[in-house]
Order: structure tokens, then C-alpha cells, then sequence
């Protein structure tokens, strides 16, 4: 039986530094290693298929991005209701969250695995695939669909966990699977010479181990105690959840509709360039995936602040509120610069990585690279902002700051101005829907805070 810790949680009362290093680094290695999954197979896959394979992948992307939606939309809902729960004392109520979760995950996981098998080929189309890569994109994406119901699981379950305390436990699930792809990776792919199936099944090992590993937990937590009774679906908790997750999940969303009208507009203007369809398609995966290194890390950073952020909150502890996020800010800037000096100064090493190509292939994937992330170092403040609201109980805010950059900004950017400037027009629309996005977001977190810190004073 689990052993339910009754002594005053240090969430609410060591030092934010402190607990900022301990459920950070655990919770950015995580989400590093969920985004490498899909880097690592479009690194092998370039190196073995091509350069058609690294299009491929890049087409079945958004179902990725969709399937993170999900988990996220369940895991950060859950452990933000499950933190504000703690905070206030409400154990029962605490209990009731992680059972709904678990109920959800494999409802909707299960769900969205058979929805892909169903639709995968019109799905592709839609996605921007083309007649040269549209094989190897329907062979990896039909495997990859088979283990998207573990990778809800695992994906949703390290949220619940980190929540728990085990922050620890939570990067090593992730950790299992991500190391299993990337052995096996190379051993299906040029051993076996499976191509892109070999790639699609390493991964699916990979998740499969990560969910066991996430699974076995359920009975290990030691704020609660989850009996199975509590895994059941209930409307209240599910729409509550849904409510406070969904800011992180829309961003994901965001990033899957920005990545088919990308796939799309690069494929129409890419034929009516130099750089043909297929190019100016591969080389937008790899500036996507690499970008998503960098929200990984941003967002590893906003989930190690989540549990923080909302225990505080729920306990009305305002002051250590805005300490925690004054760090987390700095921190994602930091760390954001450092990325920006990489794109501009190193996109040819960059591109490298992910296999060989002609002259004119790099020219353009550099030239992307630089222009497409020029306000790369602005890049932090806007997701870590969304996952604040979401933590703290005001999901309208974080819905909001999720929409800006993608759905507000980006896509009407890359519909227009290829219009004006062809495919280039592509490459503007990302640093200024950047840049409108980084003031939205200091405008609106500089309110809060100021509302907090009256709060404070009143008390």
C-alpha cells in the first residue's frame, strides 16, 4: 500500500532555487528525449533513405505534434488540477484527478491510434505529401500510429509524476524508451535494412518501454493513494483537466495547423522556384525539429514550474509565484540566446546532421535556418508564459498565450506574404509573428504579477 506523506510538502516552503534545479533538469531531459524520437529517426533515415525519407517524415510529423496535444491537454490538466488540489489541502479531490487522467489517457490514446489508421492516407495528402515521398511517408506513419496509445500514456503520465514529486522518475521513463530508439535505430535501418519501417519500429519499441516503465508507477505514488476504482472517467474532472490543459495542448495544435499550411505553401511555391517541391519540404523538417529542441527545453522548464507554481498559488503564497517565474523567465532567455547563436552562426553544421544533399538543398535549408529563427533568443517568454496561467488556475490566459504566436500570428503570416515574395515570404513570417508574440505575452504576465503582488500587500 502506498504510504501517504502527511508532513508539510517543500513545495511550499524550499528554496525556489532549489526546487527549480530538482524538478527542472529531470522534466527538460524528459521532454528532450520525447522530441528526440523524431530527430533521431529523421537523422538515421537521412543518412540510410535520403533526403525523400527526411520529407517523409517531416509530412507524418503533424501526427506527432497531435498526439503530444493529447498528452498534453491530459497531463499538464491533470497535475496543474492535481498540484492547485494539494495545495489547498483536498486530498480526496487530488486522488479523484489522477484516476480521471489515467482513464483518459487510454481512452484517447486508443482512440486517436485507430482514428490514423482509418484516415492515414488522406490525412498525408492533406499534410503536403508529394508523389515522390508519399510511400515512405504512408509506411512510417502507419507503424509509428500503432504506438501512439503508449506514447499518450508515458507522455501524460510523466506530468502526474513530476506532480507526485518524482521528477527523477519521471525523466527516466522517458529516458528508457529514447535510448531503446536510438540503439535500435541504426541496427533496423542498416542492418536489416528496413528503411523508414525500421525507423517506425524502433520507435514504437521505445514507447512501449517508456509506458511500462510509466505504468508501474501507479501504485508507487506518495501524495495519494490511487486505487483502480478511481480510474474512471468523470465528466466534471475530464472537463476541468481539459480546461487547464488545454493552453499547452492548443499550442501543439497551433504547431500541427502551422505545419501543414507550411508543408503545403512550401510545396505550391517550391515548384515555382528553383528549389523544386521536395527540397524546401525537407529542409523545413529539419528547421522544425531542430526548433523543437529549443521549446523541449522551454517547456521541460515550464513543466518543472508547473508543480511549484501551482502548490503556491493554491496556498496563496504569492511571493514564491512570481520568484519562480522571475527564474523560469531567465532561465528559457538564457538558454533560447544560445540556441539563436547556433542557428545563425552554425546552420551548415546543423543541416549536416541530417544527412547529405546537393548544393542548392543546403543553400536553401541554410538560408531558412537563419532567416525563419532570427528572434530566436525572444523565443522563450511566450510558452513559458501559457504554461504560468495554466498552473495557477487561469486557463482563459494561458488559451490565449497559446494562440498568439502560432495561430494568431504565424499562419495568416505564411498564407500572405508568400503571396507578395514567394517562397522567401515563408521565411519572414516566423521572426515577426515571433516578435508580436513576445510583447503580447510580457504585457499579459506583467499584469499578473502585478496582481499578485498587490494581493500580497493587501493580505
Amino acid at each position: 500500500m502506498t504510504t501517504i506523506q502527511t508532513q508539510e510538502n517543500p513545495l511550499g516552503y524550499k528554496p525556489i532555487p532549489s526546487l527549480l534545479k530538482s524538478f527542472a533538469i529531470p522534466s527538460i531531459i524528459a521532454m528532450l528525449v520525447s522530441s528526440l524520437y523524431n530527430i533521431v529517426d529523421q537523422i538515421f533515415i537521412g543518412q540510410g533513405v535520403g533526403y525523400l525519407g527526411n520529407a517523409a517524415t517531416n509530412v507524418s510529423y503533424p501526427l506527432t505534434t497531435i498526439c503530444l496535444a493529447i498528452s498534453l491537454l491530459i497531463g499538464i490538466g491533470s497535475a496543474s488540477q492535481f498540484s492547485l488540489y494539494l495545495g489547498a489541502g483536498e486530498q480526496k479531490k487530488a486522488e479523484s484527478v489522477v484516476g480521471n487522467g489515467i482513464a483518459m489517457m487510454l481512452t484517447f490514446g486508443i482512440l486517436y491510434a485507430v482514428l490514423i489508421e482509418v484516415f492515414l492516407h488522406p490525412l498525408l495528402l492533406a499534410f503536403g505529401a508529394t508523389p515522390a515521398n508519399l510511400s515512405y511517408a504512408e509506411t512510417y506513419s502507419r507503424i509509428i500510429a500503432l504506438g501512439m496509445p503508449f506514447q499518450v500514456v508515458t507522455t501524460s503520465m510523466s506530468n502526474l509524476i513530476r506532480a507526485d514529486g518524482s521528477p527523477r522518475y519521471s525523466m527516466t521513463c522517458m529516458l528508457i524508451g529514447a535510448i531503446a530508439n536510438t540503439i535500435l535505430d541504426p541496427i533496423f535501418i542498416f542492418i536489416f535494412d528496413l528503411g523508414v519501417a525500421g525507423a517506425a519500429w524502433a520507435t514504437i519499441i521505445g514507447q512501449f518501454l517508456s509506458f511500462l516503465a510509466a505504468i508501474a508507477y501507479i501504485r508507487r505514488f506518495k501524495t495519494v493513494e490511487v486505487r483502480l476504482s478511481d480510474v474512471r472517467l468523470n465528466l466534471q474532472e475530464t472537463l476541468r483537466t481539459a480546461a487547464l490543459g488545454m493552453s499547452n495542448s492548443l499550442n501543439q495544435v497551433g504547431i500541427t495547423l502551422v505545419q501543414i499550411v507550411l508543408n503545403n505553401s512550401l510545396t505550391y511555391y517550391g515548384a515555382l522556384s528553383e528549389y523544386g517541391t521536395d527540397i524546401p519540404l525537407a529542409a523545413c523538417g529539419i528547421v522544425m525539429k531542430t526548433n523543437a529542441i529549443l521549446l523541449a527545453v522551454i517547456i521541460g522548464i515550464s513543466q518543472g514550474s508547473q508543480p511549484i507554481w501551482g502548490f503556491n498559488y493554491g496556498a496563496e503564497k504569492y511571493s514564491r509565484v512570481r520568484q519562480t517565474y522571475r527564474y523560469s523567465v531567465t532561465l528559457c532567455t538564457v538558454i533560447a540566446t544560445i540556441f539563436f547563436i547556433c542557428f545563425q552562426f552554425f546552420p551548415h553544421q546543423i543541416v549536416g546532421i541530417f544527412g547529405n544533399g546537393s548544393d542548392l538543398y543546403f543553400h536553401f535549408a541554410e538560408k531558412y535556418l537563419r532567416i525563419f529563427m532570427l528572434m530566436t533568443f525572444a523565443n522563450g517568454i511566450q510558452p513559458m508564459s501559457a504554461g504560468f496561467f495554466t498552473s495557477i488556475g487561469k486557463a482563459r490566459l494561458g488559451v490565449i498565450m497559446s494562440l498568439t504566436r502560432q495561430v494568431l500570428f504565424l499562419l495568416p503570416l505564411i498564407v500572405i506574404f508568400p503571396v507578395f515574395f514567394g517562397i522567401d515570404g515563408v521565411m519572414y513570417a516566423g521572426p515577426i509573428a515571433d516578435t508580436s508574440a513576445f510583447v503580447l505575452a510580457v504585457v499579459f504576465a506583467r499584469r499578473e504579477l502585478g496582481v499578485m503582488k498587490a494581493a500580497e500587500q493587501n493580505a
